[in-house]
């Protein structure tokens, strides 16, 4: 029987970094997150530019694009990196923000799902994200050009392509036509 070692977020922090890898850490285990294609990064890119200027002009917090990690459960220790994510500024400790991860989960975390991620997968870390108190979840699928919205409480809606993306009680005010999340394909 073969035993895996487990690692806490303040051990994978001091590991030493290798280029072009990230790791997750589920259930104490590393998980690599691999990188993402072009399409999925311009989404991420241009989602991640409609909150921060969003939450920038209302003074709402802080928008935080792909890299940026959450520590959303310990012992054994499981760590996510959302595509986008925001923490409100009620929320960001007196310190300010941590150097490191954060060690609680964001307000709204955003998945963006690339054609080799498994649904399985996403649905799972949509239950950590909200089991972790992340209040609002998007699920952005590309190759259908839909959103899904999963909210604290177990409220789950699916929006279309001609369908308005709001940002219910975590993002107030926001708003986006679901078929510009997805325009960077057109864009010349």
């Amino acid at each position: 029987m073969t035993v895996k070692q487990l690692v806490t977020a303040e051990e994978l922090w001091e590991m030493p970094e290798k280029p072009g890898v990230r790791y997750e850490l589920v259930e104490g285990a590393l998980v690599e997150a691999p990188g993402a294609g072009a399409l999925h990064n311009l989404i991420v890119g241009l989602l991640y530019k409609l909150i921060d200027t969003f939450v920038t002009e209302r003074d709402l917090g802080l928008a935080f694009s792909d890299n940026t990690s959450y520590i959303l459960r310990r012992h054994p220790d499981l760590l996510r990196i959302p595509d986008v994510s925001f923490v409100s500024w009620e929320r960001i400790p007196e310190e300010g923000v941590p150097e490191g991860y954060w060690p609680f989960a964001p307000d709204l975390a955003v998945e963006v799902v690339s054609p080799n991620d498994r649904a399985e997968d996403v649905r799972d870390k949509v239950r950590e994200y909200l089991a972790a108190g992340t209040r609002l979840v998007w699920v952005l699928w590309p190759k259908h050009q839909s959103v899904t919205i999963y909210a604290a409480g177990g409220a789950t809606r699916d929006l279309g392509p001609d369908a308005e993306l709001d940002g219910g009680d975590v993002l107030p005010g926001f708003r986006a036509p679901v078929a510009e999340l997805f325009a960077v394909r057109r864009r010349r």
